[in-house]
């Protein structure tokens, strides 16, 4: 796709009317970023067509955000930042509060940005921005930042700036959610180093939500790699909830009841769901895709669950709540369930969700920051050809 068309125009204070400089200007989730000039001017150019969100920072301002549809037209959009009310924090100085941050932020590393090997090298610039609260009865870790966390991805080749907003990790029904807006910046490196990067974005990209959504909607799944069927399944009877589940081991764990504790952990290792089963016949784009009224965006629509497989990868993870006909190879899978009534989500061009949060389980419920890539992002060269390096 042409990327030819820019976002332009000026940033000023709604109090003042005088121009904002330097204020941070981009598109979140993407690598389309800039800073105002003396007079509050802004230009955003070479975009690719999708929606996205204008975000606009100052210090001493409220973050502006705003959804912006980009197609084959220019565009002028002019910002007024409204003054920010300061609201100060309670600040609590000791060794167990240190001591329950650093156990927050390790968890907070390990949900947030993930355990594989592109994590290992990414590295938290300023974790001092980071705000906790955690729930021990309900298991519950919550985060945010008031500014920018900037996060280093040594693995992928970028800077990741995130504001992050309504962070929560569910660990009694493995949940991990958060919104916020993001900002990806090029990592300088030798031609080697970006070399490696590139494939290893694009390892990252194959087989990802995005590459599934821009698939769907160029009706090349099978080409891609995907498979695509419809899953059903039913809640196991002889398992109660992850709620009863957590309550019944706390219980024998603090009145030392070893044995009714096992009895509780063999019920926590049952599968959630009973007489499970996919469709003989794959599904195909026509069957799942839906046009809008607005250009650019589809739908996605299915009943039940919908099971997708991705052909060109294997996973070894055994997901417990995940099914694996026995005879089925060990594709990448994954378990996509919608919740909107009648069930459907949004997503542009480029691949990305703007309205329906479907929930994702097996291997894209594993996916974390080390394997984000912006919205922007166009692969570098074939699955084929990665395979043969």
């Amino acid at each position: 796709m042409a990327q030819t068309v820019s976002i332009t125009g000026k940033v000023t204070s709604k109090e003042t009317h005088s121009p904002v400089q330097r204020a941070s200007v981009f598109l979140s989730n993407s690598s389309f970023g800039t800073s105002t000039a003396n007079d509050g001017t802004y230009s955003l150019n070479r975009l690719r067509p999708g929606q996205y969100t204008l975000v606009v920072t100052s210090v001493g301002f409220s973050d502006f955000t705003q959804k912006v549809q980009v197609g084959d037209d220019p565009i002028t959009l002019n910002v007024e930042l409204e003054p920010k009310v300061i609201q100060l924090r309670e600040v609590v100085i000791s060794t167990t509060a240190k001591a329950d941050w650093k156990r927050n932020f390790e968890q907070f590393k390990r949900e947030f940005i993930g355990t594989d090997a592109n994590a290992k090298l990414c590295q938290v610039l300023n974790p001092d921005v980071l705000y906790f609260t955690y729930s021990k009865k309900k298991l519950l870790l919550g985060a945010e930042t008031d500014n920018f966390l900037v996060i280093e991805n040594r693995g992928l080749g970028y800077r990741v700036k995130f504001l992050l907003k309504d962070f929560k990790s569910d660990g009694i029904n493995n949940i991990v959610s958060y919104g916020g807006q993001r900002l990806f910046e090029e990592l300088p490196g030798s031609k080697s180093q970006k070399k490696k990067w590139d494939e290893n974005r694009d390892m990252a990209y194959y087989g990802s939500p995005m590459h599934f959504y821009r698939a769907l909607y160029t009706d090349q799944l099978t080409q891609e790699g995907f498979e695509v069927r419809r899953l059903t399944r039913y809640l196991n009877p002889e398992r109660p909830t992850d709620e009863i589940i957590h309550q019944r081991m706390t219980r024998y764990k603090t009145f030392a009841r070893p044995d009714s504790l096992n009895h509780w952990i063999d019920i926590a290792n049952f599968s959630k769901y009973t007489h499970e089963r996919i469709s003989t016949v794959p599904w195909y784009s026509v069957e799942l895709l839906r046009t809008t009224q607005q250009a650019g965006i589809y739908a996605i629509t299915f009943p039940n669950y919908l099971y997708v497989m991705y052909t060109r990868k294997r996973d070894e993870n055994n997901y417990k709540d995940i099914y694996r006909p026995l005879d089925m190879p060990n594709y990448e899978i994954s378990v996509v369930t919608l919740f909107n009534n009648p069930p459907y989500a949004l997503f542009d061009k480029n691949g990305i969700v703007i309205n329906g949060d479907p929930l994702y389980e097996g291997a894209w419920s594993k996916a974390r920051l080390s394997e984000l890539l912006p919205v922007d992002y166009v692969p570098t060269q074939s699955f084929e050809a990665l395979q043969h390096k």
